[in-house]
């Protein structure tokens, strides 16, 4: 750690120079644009991108399936449940007209049997 106190600024000065030129070399050699392996690794990656494009558009065109098919079960079956709805509501009304018709002709028996009853009444009197 001493060693570092010594140096001289001048010795700093060209460690600094030398340190700069290092990034300029390891800059300098970098390919450039219009490099071959570039190009390559452009394409590659273009390739992979349209693949996640299209990866993307299948599974969104999936999903809008799966919606409309989900949208038109639903549709089914609410169809089927008024349906069977309406025939209940159907059936009802049958049963209590049914039932209404046996209490008219339940009351016309009873007021029938009681004007029997009241008539046989003034028979004997």
């Amino acid at each position: 750690m001493n060693e570092m106190k010594q140096k001289n600024f001048s010795e700093r000065l060209s460690a600094a120079r030398d340190a700069k030129q290092a990034m300029a070399a390891k800059f300098r050699q970098r390919p450039g644009p219009d490099d071959p392996g570039v190009a390559e690794q452009r394409a590659a990656r273009a390739a992979v991108s349209a693949a996640r494009d299209v990866r993307h558009a299948e599974r969104e065109a999936q999903r809008r399936t799966e919606n409309v098919q989900r949208a038109a079960d639903e549709a089914r079956l609410t169809v089927e449940r008024e349906a069977l709805a309406a025939e209940q509501a159907a059936q009802e009304n049958r049963a209590a007209a049914e039932k209404a018709v046996n209490e008219a002709r339940l009351e016309a028996e009873r007021k029938a049997a009681r004007d029997a009853r009241y008539a046989a009444r003034k028979a004997r009197k």
